[in-house]
């Protein structure tokens, strides 16, 4: 397993070894001694599954109480992941990562507690799979406007067509007005 910094430091690129031939390939996408070892002892407590269709978007998403941190990856399609950082105090205030996850290149991305975090369907659909360090907690959930200016999230939108967003992410809260931690 290979732990790789981004530009906001605590958010990391994971890739794990992949083992291949002709019948197909095995790898291990966990492994709490492994993730320790790398600097990342988590605890997961809640695995989500869910599928979209190409130019979903669904984020940015975040938890103000029992926030969580994210693994998150992709086995089916690709998608454009994205991390925000919360943390007033951080010296990353405010910036975002963004990364290409797929099934062909397998990685997964680290997104601490205290991130806001969503993803754009680059491919006809996509399964995305994601661990998470808390519970699900709809009472204290928050969305951030997805194409907020102050953030400037540069989404790879196909065509650049309108991504499809639920009503909740219609309704996102810019920047400056939603809660930080």
């Amino acid at each position: 397993m290979k732990v790789i910094d981004t530009t906001i430091p605590d958010v990391k690129i994971i890739e794990p070894a992949v083992y291949g031939d002709e019948r197909g390939f095995f790898m291990e996408s966990w492994s709490r001694g492994k993730f320790a070892e790398s600097g990342l002892p988590v605890e997961f407590v809640q695995d989500n599954h869910s599928r979209s269709s190409q130019g979903i978007l669904r984020g940015l998403h975040y938890q103000t109480e029992h926030t969580q941190g994210k693994l998150v990856r992709v086995t089916a399609g690709a998608v454009f992941d994205v991390a925000v950082d919360l943390r007033k105090s951080s010296a990353t205030f405010g910036r975002w990562v963004g990364v290409e996850l797929s099934d062909s290149n397998h990685r997964m991305l680290w997104v601490p507690p205290y991130f806001a975090h969503g993803f754009y369907v680059l491919t006809k659909s996509a399964d995305f799979l994601y661990k998470c360090t808390d519970l699900y907690d709809p009472g204290h959930e928050v969305s951030l406007k997805w194409d907020d200016p102050e953030i400037g999230v540069e989404w790879p939108l196909i065509d650049g067509a309108q991504p499809a967003l639920s009503e909740k992410d219609k309704a996102g809260l810019p920047f400056n007005k939603a809660p930080h931690f």
